[in-house]
């Protein structure tokens, strides 16, 4: 087992693996498997642990009564924008009122300025 440095040119970031070999029965040739440690901090030289996809790892992971409070706020929200909903819809049709009204108005306006002509 070994450790690997590797410099990716396009980001310019230093990522560490480490490599173990093996035998192949079937090509009759040495292979190795490399794994993600992590990248290597520039200005500390140090290794940055990431979850082998090159991303840092999260410590915490969410556990049921974190699900449960996250549920219960997002019905909370869905709530509050279906009262929304609620109260725009109701004046949206209030407003569609108001307008046929005073189109009523104008056609009317209209048509007795042409009588007049």
């Amino acid at each position: 087992m070994s450790i690997i440095k590797h410099k990716d040119k396009r980001t310019g970031i230093t990522y560490v693996y480490e490599s173990k070999s093996y035998w192949d029965k079937e090509k009759k040739q040495p292979r190795s498997k490399r794994t993600l440690i992590g990248k290597i901090n520039e200005e500390t030289g140090e290794v940055i642990s990431t979850d082998g996809r090159g991303k840092k790892r999260t410590e915490k992971k969410k556990t049921p009564s974190d699900n449960t409070a996250l549920c219960e706020e997002m019905k909370h929200q869905l709530k509050e924008k279906e009262l929304l909903i609620s109260q725009l819809t109701s004046q949206n049709k209030a407003l569609e009122k108001e307008l046929a009204t005073v189109l009523k108005e104008i056609r009317c306006l209209l048509s007795r300025h042409k009588e007049r002509e």
